[in-house]
């Protein structure tokens, strides 16, 4: 699949996150978290775990972590992913096995 043009998903509240997608040269992902010490590798694995499963491979991808847990992560970049694509209204249930 591939990003037709910047889109942006989620809140900077606290226990959310923010993610934007941008057109790329394969994966890009910049990490902003208070907790990527602890956190950042798994973070990194939901994002690119669910852009494997939309077959993603050119996107740059920026993550503001508020202490958002993995299924917000990815409700978030599900709904990002949707509008960078187009496909808002082409359900893919899929990926959420």
């Amino acid at each position: 699949m591939e990003i037709k043009h910047t889109a942006l998903a989620g809140t900077l509240e606290s226990s959310d996150v923010q993610i934007t997608l941008s057109e790329g040269k394969g994966i890009s992902i910049d990490l902003d978290s208070q907790v990527e010490k602890q956190f950042g590798k798994q973070i990194k694995k939901v994002v690119t775990d669910l852009l494997a499963k939309y077959e993603i491979s050119d996107v740059k991808v920026h993550v503001v972590d508020k202490g958002a847990l993995d299924c917000t992560i990815k409700a978030r970049l599900i709904a990002a992913i949707q509008r960078a694509t187009d496909t808002q209204n082409e359900q893919n249930w899929g990926v959420l096995e």
